[in-house]
């Protein structure tokens, strides 16, 4: 299994920070997960994980895992997942799936993620023979920005936005936000959805799971920002941390092409908060929607 670390000839960007289709590659490495016997897999964490293990990584880490176990011709079209406890990034993560059912049109699957013999995530997903049906769409909403003509996070970087740690992630991703970061100190509460504009920054193979997988994992970055947004804190104020996760797949899509990520929290309450995120593609077709539910605390004064 090799590590996330960039290549020779890496792209850097305009903040030195390497990116582009090397890093990319080391993305779609971390993913491949490796076979250790008939539903168990072993994956690992890149070089420069934070100190705890992404939460979109083990997500995306799973459904790999889950879809190795299922007949071709059979595409995820739901998941659930809990995060049960931290992952250690310095140790592999074990992935046990289970084979629940495989019917006509359906293929359910659950997978553990395991360290140190405890279960740190747990996923449910069902996988469905592509069919033919009714057929409706949300329409994306009007007036955003074109991706090209906002920065990216390099640049943001650059011009001193450094509170987010988003700015942190290794450069697979090219994401360009929308709107003002929820990480900004003295940002004005709002109403409106966090939106950002997301695509992997270089070339992905013709792997409909992968593209799959790798929307899993873009899918957590964003969500409890949107929960953060509608007050007057910044979420370098805040204690994050990721609960559950449901994800739904409407129609093909390439995690190569931009997508438009946009997020929402209709409420918190508890120490909780719940984000609902959709995703389209440029020409307006909603391919997946998704729903978190997060731990977000104030400090103790």
């Amino acid at each position: 299994m090799s590590s996330s670390d960039p290549q020779v000839g890496t792209e850097v960007g305009v903040d030195g920070t390497p990116r582009g289709q090397a890093v990319l590659d080391a993305l779609v490495r971390l993913l491949d997960l490796e076979v250790l016997e008939v539903n168990l897999f072993r994956g690992v964490s890149p070089a420069e994980s934070p100190t705890n293990v992404f939460g979109g990584q083990v997500a995306g880490q799973a459904l790999v895992a889950a879809g190795r176990t299922v007949p071709a011709d059979r595409h995820v079209h739901s998941l659930h997942a809990y995060f049960i406890r931290h992952g250690d990034p310095s140790i592999p993560i074990v992935f046990e799936a289970e084979r629940i059912r495989d019917g006509r049109s359906f293929s359910t699957r659950r997978v553990l993620a395991i360290q140190r013999g405890e279960a740190i995530f747990a996923l449910s997903a069902s996988f469905q023979v592509d069919q033919s049906g009714l057929e409706h769409t949300t329409p994306m909403p009007a007036g955003v920005p074109e991706p090209e003509s906002l920065p990216d996070l390099a640049e943001r970087v650059v011009g001193g936005d450094k509170g987010g740690w988003l700015t942190m992630l290794p450069r697979s991703l090219d994401v360009r936000l929308v709107d003002e970061p929820v990480w900004t100190e003295g940002r004005v509460a709002t109403d409106e959805p966090v939106r950002a504009w997301i695509k992997a920054d270089g070339v992905l193979p013709d792997d409909r799971l992968l593209h799959l997988c790798l929307l899993t994992y873009v899918s957590d970055l964003t969500l409890l920002g949107s929960v953060v947004s509608r007050h007057d804190v910044s979420t370098t104020q805040v204690q994050m941390a990721s609960l559950d996760h449901a994800m739904w797949f409407h129609q093909p899509f390439r995690a190569d092409e931009w997508l438009l990520y946009e997020c929402w929290s209709p409420a918190a309450s508890g120490g909780r908060g719940l984000g609902l995120g959709r995703f389209y593609t440029r020409d307006g077709v909603l391919v997946a929607s998704t729903m978190q539910e997060g731990l977000v605390r104030l400090p103790r004064s």
